[in-house]
């Protein structure tokens, strides 16, 4: 314990100094103390053990400073400000942990990429970047790292299997290139109470004929959205949806987080449609891009797609808050604490630490009156497709970092999401990476006051929540189209199909840009011939494929709800 307050100097003296077998021993012990206790799925004995090998794999790298990134979450903020300095104390390895925007970080990765400069160590950046850190190889895969250069400071406790987002950062060659470091995904959230109020309940089945409920399909959310918005609960006006429209970045992330695969665009396939994914854009049997626009067989100004979001603008308009229309991201995401809105279709779970924070949605108890559940899918939508989003923040080791300081910052990322220390952070951040951990007893103790997040985590709904996949062959450059290209449509200067006719046309432009440099090689772009949709969609039938699908008329569906307590039993069943 007294070693803590010794100076680094002296410290690091310590833990260079021969035969000092337990160098760093006593400050993991005070960090399992203070930090640890019994939240992990190790038990002390364990814990100390993979507390030790930290310790002598990090000896050679004493001393070092090193810097790593991530966008400003919860659970990255747990990691730069209490287990970064753990880290060192306990290593000798100093980590700097930056927390910057989102976008910054894509920034700074893709600048790395550019200059072959050594920015960071270490990122943490979204597994959405698979697709181009596969097809530009400068990103380290860790499937070789861990057998060859990286294999001496690669824990052997590390379990890759126990990660549930392995697939999410796989590529096509079969290869892990990222691990992730948290996850969260986009579900559906709604007033469990409001849903259970006998009046309510009563009204709702009277002028729908059908049991208020969770919507299985957006025909039901569009029902209990014009039910709810206007109704007074509580001598309040309550709205029936919430969401934003303001043309920022943030916007694109509205749609590119999968709201186009909950329509039913793309292909059937976890964690991804193949072969067109949820992005519209298409791959052929080398996993070339070969198109977005239906032209040439994609689907991202598909039917599917242009219902999307022609369903986004109805509701925003009719159903939710006025102010919705002018916000973004950030600014919407506190709403539905504030107590009246009575479902969201498109709610990240990042949200949850938040939401159970004393308010008007928690109970005196602390239990919630609100609960998330699966997400309603389009008229377009078919068994096999994902269905929603989820985030995988995941750390990367670019080949431009010297091997030193990727085997330093290596051992550090390897901590952060090593079995010692996992449960304690997702009780912090709610973002979780590991199956043990999702299973530990203190989750089942605390899932009651979690409206449904350990449920859905447990349960075999989750594996259809998938972040952007590998057909996607440089996201940087793609996805700044997007809120673009939507804003038009959210601000009324396009039409729905004319904003994806733009989006798919300039996503094709890279495409064709990137095939002409030849910079992926025969994995990059090929484009495909121009055929019409009707030619694509038999293509595709032939081949027992789906996309691009014709219009369906009219679009919408049978409504369809399940009550919420019988959906949770049947996933326990």
């Amino acid at each position: 314990m007294r070693r803590q307050f010794l100076t680094s100097t002296t410290a690091l003296v310590l833990l260079l100094g021969a035969g000092q077998a337990y160098a760093g021993m006593d400050e993991a012990k005070a960090f399992l103390d203070a930090e640890i206790k019994d939240l992990s799925t190790l038990d002390r004995a364990g814990q100390e053990a993979e507390m030790q090998w930290f310790i002598d794999a990090a000896k050679p790298f004493a001393g070092m400073d090193i810097k790593v990134v991530s966008e400003t979450i919860t659970t990255h903020e747990y990691e730069s400000k209490t287990l970064a300095k753990a880290f060192t104390d306990i290593t000798g390895i100093k980590i700097t942990h930056d927390l910057i925007g989102e976008g910054d970080v894509v920034e700074k990765l893709q600048t790395q990429m550019q200059s072959g400069e050594n920015i960071y160590d270490a990122y943490i950046n979204d597994s959405d970047l698979i697709g181009t850190h596969w097809r530009y190889q400068q990103a380290r895969s860790l499937t070789d790292w861990m057998a060859n250069e990286g294999k001496d400071v690669t824990n052997p406790n590390i379990d890759i299997d126990d990660f549930i987002g392995k697939s999410f950062t796989t590529a096509p060659d079969g290869k892990l290139y990222q691990l992730p470091d948290q996850q969260f995904a986009n579900l559906y959230w709604f007033r469990y109470d409001w849903f259970n109020d006998e009046k309510n309940k009563a009204d709702f089945k009277a002028k729908y004929g059908y049991d208020l409920g969770v919507p299985v399909n957006w025909s039901a959310y569009e029902d209990i959205a014009a039910f709810f918005t206007g109704r007074e609960i509580d001598g309040k006006k309550v709205y029936g949806h919430m969401d934003y429209g303001k043309k920022d970045p943030s916007l694109g992330w509205r749609f590119t987080d999968a709201w186009l695969s909950m329509a039913g665009n793309g292909d059937k396939g976890i964690p991804n449609g193949r072969p067109v994914d949820e992005w519209g854009i298409k791959v052929n049997e080398k996993s070339q891009p070969v198109g977005s626009c239906v032209t040439r067989g994609g689907d991202t100004n598909g039917p599917a797609a242009v219902y999307s979001i022609e369903k986004y603008l109805e509701w925003l308009k009719a159903y939710a808050p006025p102010e919705a229309q002018g916000m973004t991201f950030s600014e919407s995401g506190p709403v539905p604490a504030q107590g009246a809105i009575a479902q969201q279709i498109f709610w990240y779970t990042a949200f949850t630490a938040d939401m159970v924070k004393p308010g008007p949605v928690l109970n005196d108890d602390g239990t919630p009156k609100w609960r998330m559940a699966p997400s309603p899918h389009g008229v377009y939508w078919k068994d096999g497709m994902k269905l929603g989003y989820q985030d995988a923040g995941s750390w990367t080791l670019m080949k431009s970092t010297p091997d030193d300081r990727a085997k330093a910052a290596w051992l550090y990322a390897q901590f952060v999401t090593s079995k010692t220390v996992d449960v304690k952070k997702s009780h912090v951040g709610l973002t979780f990476i590991r199956e043990s951990t999702l299973q530990h007893p203190s989750f089942t103790e605390r899932a009651p006051k979690l409206g449904g997040l350990i449920e859905f985590y447990r349960s075999p709904a989750r594996v259809q929540w998938t972040p952007t996949g590998t057909n996607v062959p440089d996201y940087p450059k793609l996805a700044q189209l997007w809120w673009q290209a939507i804003g038009d449509a959210s601000s009324g200067a396009k039409t729905a199909q004319e904003a994806m006719d733009s989006l798919c046309a300039e996503q094709e432009k890279v495409l064709e840009r990137l095939e002409r440099a030849g910079i992926q090689g025969d994995i990059g772009p090929k484009l495909a011939e121009e055929k019409t949709l009707e030619e694509w969609n038999a293509d595709a039938v032939a081949k027992g494929n789906l996309a691009p699908q014709l219009k369906i008329e009219p679009e919408k569906d049978k409504p369809q709800t399940i009550n919420y307590d019988e959906l949770v039993k049947s996933w326990s069943n």
